[in-house]
């Protein structure tokens, strides 16, 4: 077997479709037992004057302003993209790992970090546009606190593909991918995510005597590893939300993107 073969074997594998099946279904169940929760998260990120400002009270608030449907508000384009986003980076990370796999064999750590942040630029790249679709779709009637949100609100859509080709139409490229350089600086949460995530793996297995690690196992580790990545990294997360809601013309006082990312960090620290 040539080692164009070799691979093509490796990156078209059975092993790695499965992973990122796995990887999709498991992302779109836990969206959607926890949608509510993501909810508050983006309305406490966008709305910045919300007077409420504890998961449970903003939870309340949303139910009685707008009704209970609006926990849920924007759930399928959401799905659509949790689906995409993972089977795209869990693929693209099984398929890097598996072609490099006698790169930095003695440093696994440093390996699982540098495969995670080329795998989460990949997806960020290709799937930014549903991000950015299913954030206008998920804030879409809701009753904004903050003033300028209450007065300059986007159109109304119908659906994925109306948003996709309203905003195409109305913004150009640059508004289907907003806030990209803020993703691609976030490419880091996945990356360390998944590196905190083997490293507590390959350390409860040599306690393992041999054993396959149990589903509740699993789940602390993936568990640990996501919050410490989340700690690390939601600063940025909140310069992404307001980047991808944001209309372009209400952004264009930044030189570049560099420069959005800054402004709305100096913004919220103040």
């Amino acid at each position: 077997m040539t080692m164009a073969e070799s691979t093509l074997e490796a990156v078209f594998s059975y092993h790695n479709l499965v992973h990122a099946v796995a990887g999709a279904a498991g992302s779109v169940t836990a969206m959607t037992i926890f949608f509510p929760l993501e909810t508050a998260r983006t309305r406490l990120q966008i709305d910045e004057t919300r007077r409420a400002q504890h998961t449970p009270e903003i939870l309340a608030e949303i139910a009685r302003e707008e009704g209970m449907e609006s926990l849920y508000r924007g759930w399928f384009p959401v799905i659509t993209s949790v689906c995409c986003s993972n089977f795209v980076y869990f693929y693209t990370f099984r398929c890097i790992r598996a072609v490099c796999v006698n790169t930095l064999r003695n440093k696994a750590a440093l390996k699982d970090l540098v495969i995670g942040m080329v795998a989460g630029v990949i997806n960020v790249l290709m799937t930014t546009p549903l991000w950015v679709v299913n954030m206008r779709l998920k804030l879409q009637g809701a009753r904004f606190q903050t003033q300028h949100f209450r007065e300059d609100k986007h159109p109304f859509y119908h659906g994925i593909w109306d948003a996709l080709t309203r905003i195409l139409r109305d913004e150009g490229v640059q508004g289907l991918w907003g806030g990209t350089m803020s993703s691609l600086v976030l490419v880091s949460n996945p990356a360390i995510h998944f590196m905190i995530y083997e490293a507590i793996k390959r350390y409860m297995n040599r306690f393992a005597s041999g054993r396959e690690l149990s589903g509740l196992q699993y789940f602390f580790c993936g568990a640990i590893a996501k919050m410490v990545a989340t700690l690390i990294t939601y600063p940025l997360q909140i310069v992404q939300s307001k980047l991808r809601y944001g209309k372009e013309e209400e952004l264009q006082q930044y030189r570049n993107h560099l420069g959005r990312i800054s402004a709305v960090i100096r913004h919220i620290l103040q």
